[in-house]
């Protein structure tokens, strides 16, 4: 495993200087770390639907996961619903958690992808909404599937999701994973899955690879967030635990518009590496940045929010025209 050295942000993206947007303490109700949320715009709001890793900060212990509910009229300042939401009566039997949601608006619903933990593997859904309360589950995949996300519209008349398996055997026993495409006519059966983006083709991963936010449609193609990770068995405590030997970094490519399953352009440096405060001290687990929503405003600037140190939520902004000048040239 060849190791990665000193990592920086590009200049062409700027975290915004509120950050923090989104912390444990603007949560009322029982809160720890707030991280890895999905993000989009619904009707005339934007709308964030957050990771929520209840317990105590001070005592440093984590009891259970559930998911929040925030609105925001400039995606800056947030108003947290008074309770956690999507409690399903779940059919599968082994349901631990939901979490690690990604929103996007397509056909006129919410549809949010997610990571399900059970009894017997990792596996990821899809759900539809229209009011953030009532729920319809339109699949959920076989272990072991994580990382879903969803383009907001179909391509080739097929919906389109990136995610990224577990295909532990496969890959020698390692932890080393990929970004796979997959397509679906009706969000509930996929197919045609096809390796989209190894570990092997960045070259600030040594570890795995996988989807961050749902892509964005631009005149030159999908642009796509995903989330990298390289580890370095040298490191020491940099969090909670004892250990923490991985850091995560942003990156960014840009798909084919009729077919994504081509990845035209990629920056083959990170877009955002862990560098400020909140990303890199204090935290569950420092030195993560994980991309999980992504919107393009009518003036040009693409809003990136991302959990960092897997504890608070915060925001970068670029503008898209940088932003594919990155990944084009």
């Amino acid at each position: 495993m060849a190791l990665i050295g000193d990592l920086h942000s590009s200049p062409v993206i700027q975290r915004h200087p509120a950050n923090p947007i989104l912390t444990a303490q603007d949560i009322p109700y029982n809160a720890a770390l707030i991280f890895n949320a999905g993000v989009t715009k619904y009707q005339g709001r934007y709308v964030m639907v957050f990771r929520n890793d209840y317990g105590s900060l001070e005592k440093q212990a984590l009891w259970g996961t559930n998911l929040g509910l925030a609105f925001s009229d400039d995606g800056v300042q947030w108003g947290v619903q008074p309770q956690p939401i999507f409690d399903i009566d779940w059919p599968i039997r082994d349901v631990q958690r939901a979490y690690d949601p990604r929103l996007t608006v397509i056909e006129g619903r919410v549809a949010m992808c997610f990571a399900l933990d059970t009894f017997h593997g990792v596996r990821v859904g899809i759900a539809l909404t229209d009011d953030f309360e009532h729920w319809d589950i339109m699949t959920v995949s076989a272990p072991d599937n994580r990382n879903a996300v969803l383009f907001p519209e179909k391509v080739g008349g097929q919906y389109v999701r990136l995610e990224r398996p577990f295909p532990v055997y496969s890959r020698g026993g390692i932890e080393r994973f990929d970004i796979w495409i997959s397509d679906s006519p009706d969000l509930r059966y996929w197919g045609n899955n096809q390796l989209l983006l190894a570990v092997e083709d960045v070259m600030f991963a040594n570890t795995k690879l996988g989807p961050g936010a749902p892509p964005i449609k631009t005149p030159k193609g999908w642009l796509t967030t995903f989330h990298a990770v390289d580890t370095d068995p040298a490191r020491g405590k940099h969090g909670w635990e004892d250990t923490w030997k991985k850091r995560y970094t942003a990156g960014l490519m840009l798909l084919d518009l009729e077919n994504p399953a081509n990845v035209i352009g990629r920056y083959e440096e990170p877009l955002l590496a862990p560098e400020a405060a909140y990303e890199v001290d204090g935290g569950f687990r420092n030195n993560v940045i994980f991309p999980g929503g992504m919107i393009l405003e009518d003036s040009g600037e693409v809003k990136i929010y991302y959990g960092a140190a897997d504890t608070v939520e915060c925001l970068a902004t670029a503008h898209v025209d940088d932003l594919l000048r990155l990944v084009l040239d």
